[in-house]
């Protein structure tokens, strides 16, 4: 049986408004600032496959809205009541095998058609296999900030993750292995890749690929308490050189400047070191971030603010400032020794 030529005529005009209404919703989704994440801007293997698969769905969703829409306003249109009428109702019949099997198997069609193309997905990506110049980095989740681990470099880090850009010759990715220390968290990153779970006593793992060098923002996608909105994260993405440079910079102990001499006494005398750890000082604390080289990253309190001396300061003062609900404590320091502990920290670089 051939198909008339208006059916195939109709078919395409669906097919190419959905293209062209995808389109408009793609331009609008990728026209914003660097620091907005989207998932229609893919940087990485991860996302670009979820990015793909997300805009499959969409058509798909949209030309069943197309055809839905059309048999009701034909519906609509043509059987409305009209001058004259009886008013009488129409002629009832009861059951149609075509029509009963049409709404079956249709339907069934299409989530066989969608849950393929998941499964497709979830397969490339979770079935992964990496080669011999993955980076290892391990990401603990914390109220309300993240720890970051590379256990091949040896050092500890917080909230700004630093990785190499994967090389196009031959995909050198980054797996992360995904831990909490308290409660659920989730870690998203839009642009790199979708979202996994944090789970209390469960390890779970993701990998990504960035394909371009810069930074990459995200955040805590579960909620996990009260400052959960502002548990944000960065992810710096650098040549293999500008990482090794980092991470060789990462591994120095901390700077024992004489000048700040102060600051360290009086970091080390008060409950700071029971949360904290600098290494080459008594503190080695694991309840918070790590601030051996603290002035290396561009923001504090997990993204909340940026790292500079008024802010850092306003943070050793008063936590409730910046993130109300925060479990870093109030020390109640005096002026003096507030102002030598900021100097102290901004030494550590």
């Amino acid at each position: 049986m051939v198909p008339h030529p208006g059916s195939r005529l109709a078919a395409s005009a669906v097919l190419g408004a959905a293209h062209l209404c995808l389109a408009h919703v793609v331009l609008a989704a990728t026209s914003h600032s660097p620091d907005i994440p989207s998932i229609f801007s893919p940087a990485s293997t991860p996302a670009d496959s979820v990015y793909r698969l997300s805009l499959f769905v969409l058509e798909v969703c949209f030309v069943i809205f197309i055809v839905v829409f059309s048999l009701l306003a034909y519906s609509v249109i043509k059987f409305r009541q009209r001058p004259g009428d009886d008013g009488r109702e129409p002629a009832q019949i009861y059951g149609s095998n075509q029509v009963e099997l049409a709404w079956t198997v249709i339907p069934i069609l299409i989530v066989v058609v969608l849950f393929l193309a998941s499964a497709r997905v979830i397969h490339a990506v979770e079935d992964y296999r990496f080669p011999s110049a993955t980076t290892e980095v391990t990401a603990v989740g914390h109220q309300f900030w993240w720890e970051f681990q590379y256990p091949q470099q040896g050092f500890i880090t917080a909230n700004e993750l630093h990785i190499p850009v994967s090389d196009a010759r031959q995909s050198t990715p980054t797996h992360i292995t995904l831990l909490s220390a308290d409660t659920d968290h989730s870690f998203w990153v839009p642009m790199l890749a979708g979202k996994t779970d944090l789970i209390p006593n469960r390890s779970n793992s993701m990998w990504v690929d960035p394909h371009e060098t810069g930074v990459y923002v995200g955040q805590c996608a579960q909620y996990c308490g009260t400052q959960h909105a502002k548990m944000l994260l960065r992810v710096v993405v650098q040549s293999r050189e500008d990482f090794n440079r980092w991470a060789a910079e990462q591994q120095q102990p901390a700077q024992n400047d004489a000048n700040v001499a102060k600051g360290r006494q009086v970091f080390e005398t008060t409950a700071c070191v029971n949360c904290h750890t600098i290494s080459g000082t008594n503190a080695h604390g694991k309840f918070g971030p790590d601030l051996t080289h603290l002035m290396s990253r561009e923001t504090i309190a997990a993204g909340a603010v940026l790292n500079n001396r008024e802010n850092l300061r306003q943070w050793i003062k008063d936590p409730e400032v910046f993130k109300p609900g925060s479990l870093m404590p109030a020390m109640q320091l005096d002026e003096q020794d507030v102002n030598a502990v900021t100097d102290y920290l901004l030494s550590l670089r």
